[in-house]
């Protein structure tokens, strides 16, 4: 949908926040899919969802993707493809021991924590890991160094946390979280533990970074802030947050238009838009539209960072895994 900039005397404007959507490891995983689903035919079996979105999911599964929980659950010979949010050496060990051929559609900046995570083990630092529990990122960078790291979950978990020489800690980051809040419980931690050191580069994602960016320059605007993107997506659950950090009056998660309540309207004259890195910029046009059909006709862009990032496709995709996957199971 084109934006045009909002009339001064309209009563109703939208404002758009630009980066949104798709960021280039959420991308790169979903045209893996599709290319894998071209190159091998269906099925294609995907270990956990490729990325948090509903919609994105649900479609794929629509061309012949069949997503699993559980590695185990892939027949043997098979073609298995890990989500972006990366895996633990032990996934690929199980997938080794089935002989499935795989393909490895890790973010890129999820792999580079997950190089952190080996290098500083190797180095035998205690490594403090900022995340969420349970979040299929932090199992699987947890899974490259278990006996190195340990979980903190926000800055209240900050008192529980006990290292075995705290001259050599370090911490690392999930790379979907809040950055207001990843800070806050990096600073609770440097007062524990003053010999903190910083990961090399900022873990946090750009397009996490620049998402949210865009959202505090709308929130102090906005009586209403609706972010398109699903319930278990984290860097989507964030950004809800953070427009209400930024001032906001209401904020809401849709996975669609039609999830939207006309009661949130009321009393409302400006609507901030965004949506999460995993979320096709189709259901954001769906958002406006429904928007328009209400009288809010009038866009704003509001602009945070240009994105140019691109990353290439996942190197397994160059090969023939239908032939590797039958090799493998003659090896049996």
């Amino acid at each position: 949908m084109t934006a045009t900039p909002a009339s001064p005397s309209s009563d109703k404007r939208v404002l758009l926040a630009a980066p949104r959507g798709y960021c280039a490891g959420v991308d790169r995983a979903v045209i893996a899919v599709e290319k894998a689903l071209e190159q091998y035919g269906s099925p294609i079996y995907v270990r956990h969802e490729i990325v948090h979105n509903k919609y994105v999911v649900q479609t794929l599964e629509k061309k012949g993707a069949i997503f699993v929980d559980e590695t185990a659950e892939v027949p043997e010979g098979s073609i298995v493809m890990f989500s972006a949010h990366g895996v633990a050496p032990t996934v690929h060990q199980e997938a080794a021991e089935r002989r499935l051929a795989t393909i490895d559609a890790t973010c890129p900046l999820v792999t580079k924590v997950h190089k952190e995570a080996v290098r500083f083990a190797n180095e035998d630092y205690d490594i403090l890991l900022i995340g969420h529990e349970g979040h299929e990122e932090v199992i699987g960078t947890s899974g490259e160094a278990p006996d190195h790291i340990t979980l903190v979950d926000g800055p209240d978990d900050v008192e529980n946390v006990t290292v075995r020489d705290d001259s050599k800690v370090v911490w690392l980051s999930q790379t979907t979280l809040s950055v207001d809040e990843t800070m806050e419980t990096v600073d609770k931690l440097k007062e524990k533990f003053p010999k903190l050191i910083s990961p090399p580069s900022d873990d946090i994602c750009y397009a996490t970074q620049n998402r949210q960016i865009a959202v505090k320059q709308m929130g102090a605007e906005a009586d209403l802030v609706v972010v398109v993107g699903s319930k278990n997506s984290s860097n989507s659950v964030r950004l809800v947050e953070v427009a209400l950090g930024a001032g906001a009056k209401d904020a809401h998660l849709v996975d669609f238009a039609d999830e939207i309540d006309e009661a949130w309207l009321e009393g409302v004259s400006t609507v901030g838009v965004t949506s999460g890195a995993s979320v096709p910029e189709v259901l954001v046009e769906g958002v406006l539209e429904w928007l328009a059909q209400r009288g809010f006709e009038d866009v704003e862009i509001v602009k945070a960072a240009e994105e140019s990032i691109t990353f290439s496709l996942p190197k397994e995709l160059r090969r023939d895994l239908r032939a590797e996957a039958a090799a493998l199971g003659e090896k049996r």
